[in-house]
């Protein structure tokens, strides 16, 4: 009998462990889903400072003159997308 009880007390010790593993696992399951979270809200942050700087850029080189055929084409698309953009928010504006 006691060998019984030993034997249940080893089980239970082993899955008590294991219940705390699990546990300690979830906790670092959890921390690195709002790392990842963060992660994710800071590259999109830095994804909109670079266009931002592209955009700057582009003005920029456009008021020196300096835009070669590429960039002039892409900046007047940038241009035409603000302008479509300003009449849709007019429109709604108008109803």
């Amino acid at each position: 009998m006691e060998k019984i009880d030993s034997h249940i007390a080893r089980i239970q010790s082993k899955v008590q462990d294991l219940l705390k593993k699990h546990t300690d696992l979830q906790k670092l399951v959890s921390k690195q889903k709002e790392t990842i979270t963060a992660l994710k809200q800071k590259e999109e942050e830095q994804q909109n400072k670079i266009k931002a700087l592209e955009e700057q850029q582009y003005i920029l080189k456009s008021a020196a003159g300096k835009l070669n055929e590429a960039d002039k084409k892409a900046f007047e698309q940038t241009i035409g997308k603000y302008i479509r953009e300003i009449d849709k928010c007019i429109a709604l504006l108008s109803e």
